[in-house]
């Protein structure tokens, strides 16, 4: 016989990206709406119901009773490494399509796993770049070295000297695919003669991009390992490449305030409020420190009396800091808020040591 199940049916344990609405018979695991896609275009597809609307036979319903999430993360997730990227429903579709498909199809973190190529020390292969002056996508070949600690990349297949030497104790790496314009961008934000790089990087193959993410990952450990040998993995882990705090426009204007407000594009990075004339942009145009409220920073709504605001926004925002004022306004009073509240959790937070040292213990 067939039975209809309701989520009070089953035991249902709490998916990792949402509510867990689907269940994989194959598996025995319960999953989200978005997940459920990824199982079904496994190279052998997942036998995927809905929880609430699909009829399932009594062996299909004791199979899920005597697994489920638990007893699926047991197995699957017996040795995932410190390094591995686990994606959070916040994460764009490729994070989270080869999470699943490592974990459940190529069965990376089982107990009786294979070695890992994220490990291997060493990593090569093509990537496409984007040209700095010409925004043109070109192909260049990336060189992860874990002896020598660098990511460099060459401008053509054969050429001997590298075009640019990276090392690895300034990358930072995260997925942007909203803002390069393909679904498996990645961002490669580093230190460049004291100043902040961006190149914009993508490759056809999610599993590669995903690949090339999780093994500067894993060489970026290695050398914290090195540099710190008495932190312990739960220390070292969130100092890995990390998310953007909050991307987005606002207007600003110049040291004087008496110049016109222009539109900017704004990254916050930790501490650091990067600005730029273009999303895209290589370089800042300008940062901003944001220390702790004792050491004389601050962030509020609105703008000083009497300040010229010519801009198209009138939702302003005043930073504070011990050297001087900076005035920017938002186009909503949501975005005022949201990047208020951004700006105030590091102001209210004790920072141990200056933002400068980018793996800060």
């Amino acid at each position: 016989p067939f039975y209809f199940v309701s989520t009070n049916r089953l035991p249902l344990s709490l998916s990792l990206f949402s509510d867990p609405e689907w269940g994989s018979c194959s598996l025995g695991v319960f999953i989200c709406l978005a997940c459920s896609g990824i199982h079904r275009n496994f190279q052998s597809p997942a036998k995927v119901k809905s929880v609430r609307l699909s009829r399932w036979e009594d062996s299909e319903v004791q199979f899920m009773a005597e697994n489920g999430n638990e007893v699926a993360r047991s197995k699957y997730e017996a040795q995932v490494p410190v390094y591995y990227y686990k994606p959070t429903h916040k994460d764009c579709q490729v994070l989270k399509e080869q999470w699943i498909k490592a974990k459940y199809e190529r069965l990376e973190f089982t107990v009786d796993r294979k070695p890992l190529l994220y490990e291997e020390g060493t990593r090569e292969g093509p990537l496409m770049k984007r040209g700095r002056d010409n925004g043109q996508f070109l192909t260049r070949r990336f060189v992860l070295s874990e002896r020598e600690g660098t990511l460099k990349y060459f401008t053509k297949t054969d050429a001997k000297e590298p075009k640019a030497i990276i090392k690895v104790d300034t990358i930072n790496a995260s997925f942007q695919p909203e803002k390069i314009g393909n679904p498996n961008g990645l961002q490669i934000t580093y230190l460049k003669d004291f100043n902040t790089r961006n190149i914009f990087l993508y490759n056809e193959s999610s599993k590669e991009i995903v690949d090339w993410f999780n093994s500067i990952r894993a060489v970026q450990l290695h050398y914290l390992k090195v540099a710190f040998p008495g932190a312990s993995d739960v220390e070292l882990k969130p100092k890995l490449t990390r998310n953007f705090l909050k991307e987005g426009y606002m207007e600003k204007t110049g040291p004087r305030q008496t110049e016109g407000f222009k539109k900017r594009w704004f990254t916050l990075d930790h501490r650091r409020l990067m600005y730029f004339k273009d999303p895209l942009d290589a370089f800042a145009k300008g940062e901003v420190f944001l220390g702790h409220k004792d050491l004389g920073y601050s962030a509020s709504a609105g703008l000083p009396p009497n300040t010229h605001c010519n801009g198209t926004w009138q939702n302003g925002i005043t930073i504070q800091t011990p050297d001087r004022s900076y005035l920017f306004t938002c186009e909503t009073e949501v975005e005022q808020q949201d990047w208020l509240k951004h700006f105030n959790e590091l102001i209210n937070t004790k920072h141990p040591r200056h933002a400068s040292s980018h793996w800060p213990l």
